[in-house]
């Protein structure tokens, strides 16, 4: 099997040849390695699955560390409310950068690169603000089931030398969710949650208020008892889409969905291909 070598922020690590092009990594160092070698460091930190392992991981592994959260229209409150539970539960140094993102105009017009940009602005803050705290290794939660290949974003974070650990390392999201398990992280079992900003179709110029509605409308859907699901923007209304499973508990609550939602969108719409 050809090896080939990758410099990733600085750091290299080997991956099979064959195997990249999929996404799949050969692992050559853990992550106690890679803590021994970066022992400063600061992290990209929302709350999620992967960035919150990550977090314990260089607690667990004596990195003296600080998590750096962006609060911006893109996040819902309750990733903000995560995050500072999550931190505050390993005592780990928080600091919470408020940033508007729609001030920038290649994000808020939002062309096919707009999640390119976004991240340019979030981590050249991030990067900026930790290296007045003394931090200049910036670390993120992208982790060996990303696909590469389909994410403009992780283009902005090669370009701004960001370690992904959880990468580098060979860990994929199903290893992610059961080491956090094994942490004790309430957060092991948490659903993926994409940026407020991927509800709205690309070309659509974005806006607060679009994205103020689609997290009222989510609420609403999480107070109800559903899971794993997106109220996408779609031409003025909304479009609801579910696992399958959850298409009869949607129709038995319409009435109430249906008014709620039409105080913010045109019609509501359930998208009979499951999520």
């Amino acid at each position: 099997m050809l090896l080939k070598a990758y410099d990733l922020g600085g750091s290299y690590a080997f991956f099979a040849k064959n195997d990249f092009t999929l996404g799949r990594y050969e692992r050559i160092m853990d992550l106690k390695q890679f803590f021994e070698e970066h022992k400063k460091v600061a992290v990209a930190f929302s709350g999620g699955v992967d960035s919150s392992y990550l977090l314990y991981a260089a607690i667990k592994n004596n990195a003296d560390v600080k998590a750096y959260y962006v609060k911006t229209a893109f996040q819902p409150e309750f990733e903000f409310e995560d995050a500072k539970k999550l931190a505050e539960g390993l005592g780990a140094k928080l600091d919470v950068i408020c940033l508007d993102v729609l001030c920038n105009e290649d994000v808020k017009k939002n062309d096919p690169l707009r999640c390119y940009h976004c991240k340019n602005v979030i981590f050249g803050n991030i990067i900026k603000k930790a290296k007045e705290d003394g931090y200049t290794d910036l670390l993120d939660g992208t982790n060996a089931s990303d696909d590469a290949s389909d994410r403009p974003g992780m283009r902005a974070l090669k370009e701004l030398n960001v370690y992904s650990p959880l990468r580098i390392c060979g860990l994929t999201k199903s290893q992610i969710r059961n080491l956090s398990r094994e942490a004790g992280l309430f957060t092991w079992d948490k659903p993926a949650y994409a940026c407020l900003a991927t509800r709205i179709p690309t070309g659509t110029a974005i806006s607060e208020d679009i994205l103020n509605n689609t997290e009222r409308a989510e609420d609403l859907l999480f107070s109800l008892g559903f899971t794993d699901f997106r109220v996408r923007y779609f031409n003025g209304a909304a479009k609801v889409q579910l696992k399958r499973e959850q298409f009869e508990m949607f129709i038995a609550k319409k009435e109430e969905i249906t008014t709620e939602l039409k105080k913010y969108y045109s019609a509501v719409l359930l998208d009979m291909e499951e999520r």
